[in-house]
């Protein structure tokens, strides 16, 4: 059975597992900075949902870099008023190298 935890970074959730690869909402953190993550679940040789144990769960990962997503265009129309507006928007996003993945023990 893989080791896996769920983490929660900016309000979403993730599946990782050790020596994965993620995208996430931009971090408050350099580039090569180590940044530990928030487990909701962990699954190694018993599932830990929550409670003390997941206290002892410890996930760390790697800042590799600061990116921005793909541009998405917004455009708002009404129709015989003469009224547009166009936006465009991209997200800041930070990659992160799951590094270690450690359960309780």
């Amino acid at each position: 059975m893989s080791t896996y935890a769920v983490i929660e970074s900016g309000g979403k959730q993730y599946k990782v597992e050790e020596g994965s690869s993620l995208l996430v909402d931009r971090l408050d953190a350099k580039e090569g900075d180590k940044v530990n993550l928030r487990p909701v679940l962990f699954r190694g040789d018993d599932v830990l949902a929550g409670g003390k144990d997941l206290e002892k769960v410890k996930v760390e990962a790697k800042v590799t870099e600061h990116l921005r997503g793909p541009k998405i265009k917004v455009f708002k129309y009404k129709a015989k008023k003469g009224y547009r507006r166009r936006a465009g928007h991209r997200s800041e996003l930070t990659r992160l190298e799951v590094t270690k993945l450690k359960g309780k023990g």
